[in-house]
């Protein structure tokens, strides 16, 4: 009998308990893309549809031991980072993966919540620039947050956006994804720009409310590619393919009161 030894990804990130976004998105994206999902706690998050009322950071030590529970035990292909709202997690984070050394790291620089509720603290920006950017394989940037970690105004144009990661690249990102969800036009255009050039990812622009977890989805979709083994530019064009899809369906989920989740489940659900 074949053994069954699916690839695995795990996720390094807070707790959604609306089920949108964060850890949860996560894993559901794991799961519909036909990988192993574990995970690694940052942060709870007491959060719905309308808004997060409260946030419990999870002590470094305990996300220390999470990591090292996880990759002892696990054959970890690929590694999603999401959520990390304070200095000391984003050091323990750090030093988990020196201590491991995943093959894949996607960086997402969570921020703000689709709410509008701030999920990293302002005295952490730095600490992620200097502690993470370097060790992640491609950093996941919307517009809002690749202009808060350059301290610059929001990309307008598409030469501003390369322009932007290209200075995240010097900032030590080995690959940036500038994401054009937050721009205008027709299309939602993306970037993926390395030390070699930049490779333009266009969807059409689906117009909904229903977008709360879209980051979470569309970093850890590309984790998952990277699990299975595909190389970076297929993972990416596969996970903006996914991500488009998951936005496309959210309407019909018609979960919560507020900024509803994209349908993860999309290709699976009839």
């Amino acid at each position: 009998m074949a053994e069954n030894i699916p690839p695995i990804a795990v996720t390094v990130a807070g707790s959604d308990s609306g089920g949108g976004a964060g850890i949860q998105a996560d894993l559901k994206t794991f799961s519909a893309l036909g990988v192993y999902g574990a995970s690694i706690l940052t942060a709870l998050t007491a959060q719905n549809t309308t808004g997060v009322s409260a946030i419990h950071d999870v002590p470094p030590d305990f996300i220390t031991a999470q990591f090292d529970a996880v990759f002892s035990d696990l054959d970890v292909k690929a590694v999603k980072i999401g959520m990390l709202s304070r200095p000391a997690a984003i050091e323990a984070v750090a030093a988990g993966l020196d201590r491991w050394a995943p093959r894949a790291v996607v960086l997402d620089p969570v921020m703000v919540a689709a709410s509008g509720a701030r999920l990293l603290d302002p005295s952490a920006i730095a600490a992620l620039k200097t502690a993470l950017l370097p060790r992640a394989h491609v950093l996941t940037p919307n517009l809002p947050e690749a202009a808060a970690l350059l301290d610059a105004p929001i990309a307008e144009t598409e030469v501003q956006m390369r322009e932007q990661a290209e200075q995240l690249l010097a900032h030590g990102a080995r690959c940036v994804l500038m994401k054009g969800g937050h721009g205008n036009g027709p299309e939602s255009v993306d970037l993926l720009v390395d030390a070699t050039g930049a490779i333009r990812l266009a969807a059409p622009r689906h117009s909904s409310r229903n977008t709360h977890g879209t980051g979470c989805t569309l970093s850890s979709a590309i984790a998952a590619g990277l699990a299975q083994g595909h190389d970076l530019p297929d993972a990416v064009k596969a996970a903006k393919a996914y991500i488009t899809g998951a936005i496309a369906a959210a309407d019909s989920l018609q979960v919560g009161h507020g900024h509803g989740p994209v349908h993860h489940f999309f290709d699976l659900w009839r």
